[in-house]
C-alpha cells in the first residue's frame, strides 16, 4: 500500500516504486500504479515503446504460479512491444477482470483464458502420455476468447476440482517432506505455501508453489550457489541440467528460487508426484462447459523433446508418435482449436501440426508458456512469414471474444456463426476485422 504519509507527486521520478506497486497485495494499488506509469509516457517523462507485430495468448499470473500479477504481466508485454497479450491461468480466472482494466489503461488488446488438466481415460488415447508430463491418460486444455460475461460461471464450475486439488496438494507435501526430513528440511502447507498463492482470492495452488516454498527453505538452510548445489547432488541424488547448474553457481541474481524450482521439475517430480484424478474434469464435461458459456476450446499441443530447443528441458515422448491420431481424437470430441509453442518445437514439428489443424478445421493459436522472470515475452519465430496465420488468428480470438461478451450467439465458434459461414479461413478474416476495429 501506498504510505499514508506520502502523495503520488513525491514519487513521480521514483519509477521503481511505481513498478513494484504493479505487484502490490490491493488491486486498487496495482492498477493505480499502472495509471501513474502511462501518465508519464503520455506526459514524455517515460519512453513509449516501440509497437511491433508481436502476441502472446498464454501469459500466466499469480494468480496461478508466475512473478507478474494481471497488472504487471500487461505492463511487461506493453513494455516488450507486443500488440495483444493474454491472461491464461490454471483452474482460475480470478486474475482476468483486472487484466481486462490493465489492457484498457494502456490501451493493448488482451484476451482471457484459463487451463485444466482434463480426463482423457474415456477417450481412444486413455493409458498414452497426452501433453502432461507425469502422468497418463490426462491432458491440459485451455479455455481460450472467455465472453467476460460469463467469467463468473467458470468460479461455479471449478470449485469442486479445486477441493479435490487442495487434498492432493497437501500429500504431494507429506511426500517431499519424508525426503528432505532426514535433513531437517520441512515446508508446512498452510504456513509457507498458501501464502505464496491467491488461493483467497480464487486463485489456484498449483505444484509450482509448492516446489518454489522448498526452493526458499533451501535458500533459507544453505544459501545460494555451491553449497546448495552440491547438497541435491550428493544427498538427494539430483541430476541437474548443465544450464540450470550453472544459474544455480551464480548466487548473485534475482531468479534463484525459480532457477532451483526449474531443476525439481525434471526428475524429481516422479519421487513425490501423486497422479491428479478427482481435481481432473472428463474432458467432454470440459468441452461441453466451455461450449456452453461460449468460449473457444482448445488442445494444447506439447510435442516429443529431443535436444531441447530452449536447451532446458528433459528429452521426454509425447503426442508425436501418434499424431494422427490425437487429431482424429480431439476432432471427434469437439476441440475448436489448437494452441501450440513455436518456440518449445521444431519447424518439422510445427509444419506437420499446422497441417492436421488444417485437414481436420481446428483454428490455430499462438500461446508461449509465461510464468518464469527469466522468459521473454516476445517469441520470434512468430515474426517469420510462415507462423503469419498466428498473429491473425489472435486478432480473430480478440474479435471472438468482442462479439461474444455481447451475445455468446455472436462468438466465432457458436452454431449460428458457423451455419452463416461455415469456412474457417474465412470466419479468421471477419473476426481479426471486429478484433482490429479502432486500433
Amino acid at each position: 500500500m501506498l504510505p499514508a504519509d506520502r502523495k503520488w507527486a513525491d514519487l513521480m521520478d521514483n519509477y521503481d516504486f511505481l513498478i513494484s506497486g504493479l505487484n502490490d497485495d490491493d488491486v486498487k494499488v496495482r492498477l493505480e500504479s499502472l495509471e501513474k506509469l502511462m501518465e508519464e509516457i503520455r506526459c514524455g517523462k517515460m519512453v513509449r515503446p516501440e509497437a511491433g507485430i508481436d502476441v502472446n495468448n498464454h501469459i500466466h499470473t499469480f494468480y496461478s504460479f508466475s512473478p507478474y500479477s494481471p497488472s504487471k504481466a500487461v505492463w511487461t508485454a506493453y513494455q516488450s512491444g507486443l500488440q495483444t497479450a493474454g491472461i491464461m491461468d490454471h483452474d482460475s480466472v480470478s486474475g482476468a477482470a483486472e487484466f481486462i482494466e490493465a489492457g484498457k489503461i494502456t490501451g493493448l488488446a488482451v484476451t482471457v483464458g484459463m487451463e485444466c488438466r482434463t480426463d482423457f481415460s474415456k477417450t481412444p488415447l486413455a493409458g498414452r502420455k497426452i501433453n502432461h508430463p507425469d502422468q497418463v491418460s490426462t491432458a491440459y486444455a485451455a479455455m481460450h476468447g472467455i465472453p467476460h460475461t460469463s467469467l463468473n460461471k467458470i468460479a461455479g464450475f471449478m470449485s469442486g476440482y479445486a477441493r479435490e486439488r487442495g487434498k492432493r496438494n497437501r500429500r504431494i507435501v507429506e511426500n517431499i517432506n519424508q525426503i528432505f526430513l532426514p535433513y531437517g528440511i520441512t515446508i508446512d502447507y498452510d504456513a509457507d505455501i498458501i501464502p505464496l498463492s491467491k488461493s483467497r482470492e480464487g486463485g489456484s495452488i498449483t505444484e509450482r508453489h509448492i516446489l518454489y516454498a522448498l526452493a526458499k527453505r533451501l535458500t533459507e538452510n544453505f544459501g545460494r550457489g555451491e553449497k546448495v548445489v552440491r547438497f541435491l547432488k550428493d544427498k538427494i541424488n539430483l541430476k541437474i541440467p548443465p544450464k540450470l547448474e550453472a544459474n544455480l553457481m551464480d548466487a548473485g541474481h534475482g531468479y534463484y528460487e525459480y532457477d532451483l524450482l526449474g531443476v525439481f521439475k525434471g526428475d524429481f517430480t516422479a519421487r513425490f508426484y501423486i497422479p491428479a484424478a478427482a481435481e481432473c474434469p472428463d474432458i467432454r464435461e470440459f468441452l461441453e462447459f466451455s461450449k456452453s458459456i461460449g468460449a473457444i476450446s482448445a488442445y494444447a499441443y506439447l510435442g516429443d523433446v529431443g535436444d531441447s530447443v530452449t536447451g532446458d528441458k528433459v528429452s521426454q515422448k509425447f503426442e508425436d508418435d501418434y499424431l494422427d491420431l490425437l487429431f482424429e481424437v480431439i476432432s471427434g470430441l469437439g476441440f475448436d482449436a489448437v494452441t501450440y509453442m513455436p518456440t518449445r518445437n521444431t519447424l518439422e514439428q510445427i509444419r506437420r501440426v499446422k497441417t492436421l489443424c488444417e485437414r481436420y478445421g481446428l483454428f490455430q493459436i499462438s500461446g508461449e508458456d509465461i510464468n518464469n522472470p527469466r522468459q521473454t515475452f516476445i517469441c520470434n519465430a512468430l515474426r517469420q512469414a510462415e507462423f503469419r496465420n498466428l498473429i491473425d488468428s489472435t486478432w480473430a480470438l480478440i474479435g471472438h471474444e468482442k462479439s461474444a461478451t455481447e451475445d455468446i450467439r455472436k462468438g466465432m465458434f457458436s452454431l449460428r456463426t458457423v451455419s452463416k459461414v461455415p469456412d474457417l479461413n474465412e470466419r479468421i478474416q471477419i473476426y481479426k476485422k471486429i478484433g482490429m476495429a479502432g486500433r
